[in-house]
């Protein structure tokens, strides 16, 4: 929604044109000033897009005031409104940029028509080609960002797979989602007093750029970093045949061998590389890359210098070097849980959480140990979120972090759904009941305040909203629009005080927010088809 500013010195003009634009097929956020200082004043605390303005003012005119508009707000539109005596005056304004003018007495509609052609104005440089050139470059990160996201989101297990094909273009990934794919995983060996955050990224970047030379044009392939920032590659050969796989195995343990080699000479960083010589579906990905990490902590010796080529069974657990079971662990999903619990989210929680749940089986068939994890760390989640919240007082968590309060796993995993469901619950009433708080502050405001400027700009800054949200919000709560909730308050007030015949029609007026006898005038008869005279004798009869 575009802001639109009326700057006039008579109030009658700027009343009138406030009035006019209130009821126009465009809507706007409006505000009105009556001089060029207290513009000033009102752009210092808002953007401005359209300002139309009368040219000769007192104090500070319409062409100082365009200078200091194209220094703060430089996209916005000016309308100069001028007489025929002043066009020598305004034509070297006109020369600008964005600057049009319009003669007073050419009536509303050419005011209404320039408006408009503002805004098509505005519209128009959204799209303008020199945006999209000058965002090229930061597109090109963005994407190589967006990619990594949805990718390590993909490993997660935490999108949905039927919508590969679709977000696969969106990203510009450049593998086939109805086709299988291989997986490297490369391990960074950094020394531990080297081992901060920021040098492990900037490693894991330089090895991720240099193996992507000797990789381009050779296979389709895409490599991200994962949530240890390590880098993961997904390739793909082209075919799916088991002999076209062998090949293409045989033809990568030699590439990241000489990756390997580059690394350790260009960037004095050495690796482990474990790859998988079998083929994953996108389903099962997730499957595959925990188990490749996995596989990276049972490895022989140090791993530097290493190219491990393994084979993965979807459907079987790894047995590590001790003949121990390997699961995959629920840790990683602690983190998208937490996610999904501080944004709401609460179906997408349910679903990991569920998820978790059937890798445990029932009560005969758990693994205590691995069940117990599994239960602490979903109950953290759930404490972190409610202590940091101070929503102690209001859930139970006596039996969050004890599990021996609970007769069975099913029946400690439900006490966990349960405790979710009402913090869930807990959020959607407070989000409410903040709304409702925030929509009777503002009617309280408007009811003390009916003689004050009741604009959507200054109403939202009690409440430090933006317009456009406070308009959405107020609909919602209330069922009316806040213009026409003001106008029943200034209405209903302006008849109660017509019954007091001391007081004269303009003070009436000036006691709902008209100063100007003629816009109360105009405004009470638009809404109850009298005049204020002619409704204060009508009473009297």
């Amino acid at each position: 929604m575009y802001r639109l500013l009326i700057v006039d010195d008579e109030t009658v003009i700027a009343d009138g044109l406030f009035e006019v634009f209130s009821k126009f097929d465009i809507e706007f956020d409006l505000c009105k000033a009556y001089s060029g200082f207290e513009a000033l004043e009102l752009m210092k605390r808002n953007r401005v897009d359209i300002v139309l303005t009368d040219i000769r003012m007192p104090g500070m005119d319409g062409i100082q005031l365009m200078e200091q508009i194209h220094r703060d707000w430089p996209h916005s539109k000016i309308i100069f409104l001028t007489g025929y005596n002043d066009f020598d005056y305004v034509y070297k304004a006109i020369q600008s940029p964005g600057v049009s003018y319009i003669l007073k007495t050419e009536g509303y509609r050419k005011v209404k028509d320039g408006v408009r052609a503002a805004v098509e104005q505005l519209d128009n440089e959204l799209f303008m080609k020199d945006v999209v050139k000058q965002s090229i470059e930061r597109l090109n990160t963005l994407e190589a960002l967006l990619q990594g996201e949805y990718l390590r989101h993909v490993m997660k297990g935490t999108r949905e797979i039927d919508n590969l094909q679709v977000d696969f273009e969106k990203l510009n990934i450049p593998l086939d989602p109805t086709k299988s794919v291989m997986v490297v995983l490369g391990v960074l060996n950094i020394p531990a007093n080297k081992d901060s955050y920021v040098n492990r990224q900037e490693a894991a970047l330089a090895v991720k750029l240099l193996a992507d030379t000797f990789l381009q044009d050779k296979v389709k392939h895409i490599s991200v970093l994962d949530r240890y920032n390590d880098v993961l590659w997904l390739i793909q050969s082209g075919e799916d045949a088991p002999h076209r796989t062998d090949t293409t195995v045989r033809y990568l343990e030699g590439i990241f061998e000489l990756i390997e080699h580059a690394c350790t000479d260009s960037l004095e960083i050495t690796l482990a590389f474990t790859m998988a010589n079998n083929l994953f579906q996108w389903s099962s990905l997730s499957v595959g890359y925990d188990k490749l990490r996995q596989l990276q902590t049972v490895r022989v010796g140090d791993g530097t210098h290493m190219v491990h080529t393994v084979h993965i069974n979807e459907e079987v657990e790894i047995v590590s070097a001790s003949g121990s079971m390997i699961q995959r662990s629920a840790i990683e999903n602690a983190e998208m849980l937490a996610i999904h619990l501080e944004s709401g989210r609460q179906e997408e929680f349910i679903q990991i959480f569920e998820g978790i749940v059937e890798t445990i089986g029932d009560g005969n068939e758990a693994d205590p140990s691995y069940a117990m994890e599994c239960y602490y760390m979903i109950a953290v989640v759930l404490l972190s979120h409610i202590n940091r919240l101070h929503l102690s007082d209001r859930v139970n968590i006596k039996g969050l972090m004890s599990f021996d309060d609970h007769l069975s796993w099913p029946e400690g995993y439900a006490y966990l759904q349960e405790t979710a469901e009402l913090l869930f619950a807990h959020r959607q009433t407070g989000e409410k009941n903040r709304a409702a708080q925030a929509v009777d502050h503002i009617r309280m405001h408007i009811e003390e305040h009916l003689n004050e400027d009741l604009s959507l700009v200054r109403l939202s800054e009690l409440i430090y909203f933006n317009p456009s949200y406070l308009s959405r919000l107020f609909k919602q709560e209330s069922g009316v629009n806040l213009s026409e909730y003001i106008e029943e308050r200034r209405i209903k007030k302006a008849k109660e005080l017509l019954k007091i015949h001391e007081l004269k029609i303009a003070e009436v007026g000036a006691r709902v927010g008209y100063d100007a006898p003629h816009s109360f005038t105009r405004f009470f008869k638009k809404i109850t088809g009298l005049t204020p005279q002619e409704y204060r004798f009508g009473r009297a009869d």
